[in-house]
């Protein structure tokens, strides 16, 4: 059977059957089914190319396929072909996460096969090409790194999740696997042609606390710093960071390439949101370093399937990343600016205590809001979207502590994870600049991406059953707003 056409055959038949209530304008979505990691993330022959895990028969995780589309400019998506189905015994169950690179003139994606079945769990790493980016063809000598590679340096039930890379004359390649006391660690391996892997060294080691197994490596090197960015699962909680049951981390530091490892100078969580993981970079031809992440959280139930719109996930945003003071930041690609449209504008506008700031009808499913304000007297800002029947989103910023949240406590549907307690919010902490604060709020049909100062970002998804138009501010104090611009996205 051949388990490719089968599958875009079934996307053709059913995607018009998918409902659009909350459809995205602007973010990747499935055409139909489900979506989840990011996979081979790439810049190739003048456009970027992002695959993804995909289930086209359900709206719930299944035989993972790699989903494909493309793009010029990372807001304007085309569906291709569905680029890998399990179609091969060592992938039986799932063509699971990887990566792409560019050779020449061809596409090589490098990929987990997963197979889980009859007594039997095992995880190799496997290898795609194609010559002209749409259509894929296996290696016959899949897989290429599999338990003689390995070793005893990790678990073949959980090894998974290759990004390759190029340095100098060879090919690496960072896996994901896990500790006999189920502690991340991540392995490095070494290729001269692709073909042939030998194990190269142990990059990092969980400590106890940061999590059972650790997800979806992607280590580069970016302003005068190594990084590597990971998602660990079950990772503990500190303070108000990695709260969801599944986190994403950078550890920033140095590589020494003689060892292989990575010393760290430090690591912090990625997004301060409750929809961001499995973040996959790229570098374009301007030589930046984009990501994106899957803009959702496991074990949390999705409202789209949960209705029966016949698909569930997106990505996230497209985000330019730097490196300052060994933290990573990230700010909304540029290319956004040119696509915006000027709908309303307010501009030296003061909001005392206890006087809301309220606009109407300004916040479309499309919608880019850029504030800049002065907080210098101000304790508390509280921002809403929201509509007459009080479903809202809000953000709230405590100045004095410098504590920025997310709730979605009071969104149409709700929204459930495994979390010990109910998680509808999220915080993370911004240092400010409290006379220029600027903060940009990009909302697409049923999320929310927020950005402080080109910096730091929280991500949330919610699905309301009333359209949230309308904005208000409060304050405890005094703002001063600067700039109140919304925009909607052409």
């Amino acid at each position: 059977m051949d388990l490719l056409k089968k599958a875009n055959d079934y996307i053709a038949s059913k995607k018009h059957e998918v409902k659009t209530d909350y459809r995205h304008h602007f973010h990747l979505m499935p055409p139909v089914g489900w979506l989840n990691d990011p996979n081979g993330f790439v810049y190739y022959k003048g456009e970027y190319h992002l695959f993804y895990q995909f289930h086209p028969y359900d709206s719930t995780w299944g035989p993972m396929h790699w989903g494909h589309a493309k793009s010029k400019d990372l807001i304007h998506w085309e569906e291709l072909p569905v680029a890998l189905a399990p179609t091969e015994e060592y992938e039986r169950d799932g063509c699971f996460s990887g990566s792409a690179i560019v050779v020449g003139e061809e596409l090589f994606l490098m990929y987990t096969g997963h197979v889980d079945s009859l007594g039997v769990k095992k995880e190799t790493q496997c290898l795609a090409v194609s010559d002209d980016g749409i259509h894929f063809y296996k290696k016959t000598f899949n897989p290429v790194i599999s338990e003689k590679e390995l070793g005893n340096h990790g678990d073949i039930a959980e090894f998974r999740d290759p990004k390759i890379f190029k340095k100098e004359d060879s090919y690496f390649c960072v896996v994901a696997t896990k500790t006999e006391d189920n502690r991340g660690k991540i392995l490095m391996f070494q290729s001269k042609n692709l073909i042939d892997w030998q194990f190269y060294s142990v990059v990092l080691e969980g400590k106890e606390g940061q999590g059972v197994m650790w997800e979806c490596p992607d280590l580069f090197h970016l302003d005068g710093k190594d990084c590597l960015i990971m998602s660990p699962i079950e990772m503990k909680s500190v303070g108000i960071q990695y709260k969801n049951t599944s986190s994403t981390v950078a550890f920033i530091g140095k590589m020494d390439w003689k060892t292989g490892k990575l010393s760290v100078d430090n690591f912090h969580e990625i997004d301060g949101g409750l929809d961001f993981y499995a973040p996959q970079t790229c570098v374009n031809n301007r030589g930046e370093r984009i990501m994106i992440a899957w803009m959702q959280m496991w074990h949390r139930n999705i409202p789209t399937h949960d209705l029966g719109h016949l698909w569930s996930g997106a990505m996230s945003f497209g985000r330019r990343l730097r490196i300052e003071d060994n933290c990573l930041l990230q700010e909304m690609i540029p290319a956004l600016y040119d696509y915006l449209e000027l709908e309303k504008e307010v501009s030296n506008v003061v909001i005392e205590e206890f006087i809301p700031y309220e606009l109407e009808n300004v916040i479309k499913k499309n919608t880019y809001i850029n504030l800049r304000i002065d907080l210098s007297e101000t304790k508390v800002m509280t921002l809403h979207l929201s509509n007459k029947q009080s479903e809202k989103i809000e953000l709230v910023l405590d100045v004095a502590s410098g504590v920025f949240s997310v709730n979605r406590e009071h969104t149409g549907f709700f929204i459930k994870g495994i979390e010990e307690e109910i998680l509808l919010e999220r915080s993370m902490y911004i240092p400010l600049n409290k006379e220029n604060v600027q903060i940009e709020i990009l909302r697409d049909t049923s999320s929310v991406e927020v950005f402080i100062d080109k910096k730091y970002a929280l991500t949330v998804t919610f699905y309301e059953k009333n359209s949230y138009e309308n904005w208000e501010m409060n304050a405890v104090g005094k703002i001063e707003v600067r700039a109140l611009e919304f925009y909607q996205i052409k």
